[in-house]
């Protein structure tokens, strides 16, 4: 007697070259989005750091110029000297670097720190004028984000993408406070951050009034 073999054919079968390619190119596109995304999501909040930094920088320099100049009114007197180590006398430093024609300020655009060789900073740790051509050599481009850095004896070492440009009237109008003028103090910043195809600038102007004559 014959006996009959039943060949029972297998539904199950593996995945053919093309659905893996397609398979492989979607998963490739889905990493590559992700990635993308936490990129874009780290440089944003880097950025967002960086600006906080600078400007925290920036409110120093702002403070310590309203500190010195107040120490210089509280003691101006017509033809007194200032002795020099006394705070004040740091804002007679800080006048030496006043221009009166307001075409010199640096735009923001510009990120050349170096370009206004008027352009100075204060140690913020010690009230104190800096000359950056005579002190430490010229105001650098940021390395990573504009900042001035100090040693551990609190003496900056170097400036990186911050500076401050001063500039007043060239007369002062003849009223009951005629003996009086001011100075606008443009504080510049600016940097190269992560994902920013141009630099990062921020900017802020502080005038300060003062007894002249």
């Amino acid at each position: 007697m014959t006996v009959g073999v039943k060949m029972i054919k297998s539904k199950n079968r593996g995945d053919t070259l093309i659905e893996a390619l397609i398979a492989m190119a979607i998963f490739s596109l889905i990493a590559v989005a992700s990635m993308s995304i936490m990129n874009q999501g780290t440089a944003t909040s880097q950025r967002a750091l960086e600006i906080t930094l600078v400007r925290q920088e920036i409110n120093s320099q702002a403070e310590t110029l309203r500190f010195l100049n107040a120490s210089y009114n509280a003691v101006y007197q017509p033809g007194v000297t200032v002795y020099s180590s006394a705070p004040a006398n740091q804002w007679k430093l800080i006048k030496s670097k006043v221009s009166n024609d307001s075409s010199t300020i640096t735009s923001l655009d510009n990120c050349d720190p170096a370009i206004n060789t008027n352009s100075f900073v204060l140690n913020t740790r010690k009230a104190q004028f800096q000359d950056a051509a005579s002190t430490y050599g010229i105001i650098d481009s940021a390395k990573t984000f504009s900042q001035v850095i100090y040693n551990s004896s609190d003496n900056i070492t170097s400036v990186e993408g911050i500076w401050i440009e001063a500039v007043s009237p060239l007369t002062v109008v003849t009223n009951s406070q005629g003996n009086s003028g001011y100075i606008d103090f443009h504080i510049r910043a600016c940097w190269n951050s992560p994902g920013q195809s141009v630099p990062v600038t921020l900017g802020t102007i502080v005038r300060l009034y003062e007894p002249r004559g």
